[in-house]
């Protein structure tokens, strides 16, 4: 871990930045992981709704969309490589960037760590969770 990167309302970590390579020598290609459970079940009931087929089909469909996910793309391997380049990993975002939606909890997890307008698909998800922490010990 290089830093907490995003906490949530009630300030407990929810997205870490990690080294691109793992302390095992193990290229890690994921820049910011979910730290919280709550919010990983939550995008993992996104994910079973078939979502993610849907988002891929629009990115094929909507240039402007899958531009902004492109750009997203960009902006995490220069974010990863600031940290060490990592020639098995080289030109591999994570959650599937940039043609494809393979994993929301990365693109939220990169909208929360960036803040809005980084991620389009990212802060889309958020968007769908809508408040996911009210209703809990943690809020």
């Amino acid at each position: 871990m290089v830093e907490v990167s995003s906490r949530c309302p009630s300030g407990h970590p929810n997205v870490v930045k990690t080294e691109p390579r793992l302390p095992d020598g193990t290229p890690f290609p994921t820049l910011y992981y979910l730290t919280c459970p709550r919010l990983a079940g939550a995008i993992g009931t996104l994910e079973a709704s078939g979502l993610m087929a849907e988002w891929t089909e629009r990115l094929a469909e909507d240039e402007e969309l899958a531009a902004a996910y492109r750009r997203a793309h960009e902006s995490y391997l220069a974010e990863r490589e600031a940290l060490g380049h990592v020639e098995e990993i080289a030109g591999i975002s994570a959650g599937g960037m940039p043609t494809r939606v393979k994993c929301l909890h990365v693109l939220a997890g990169h909208s929360l760590a960036k803040g809005p307008g980084v991620n389009p698909l990212g802060d889309e998800t958020l968007r769908l969770l809508g408040d996911w922490w009210t209703g809990t010990s943690c809020a």
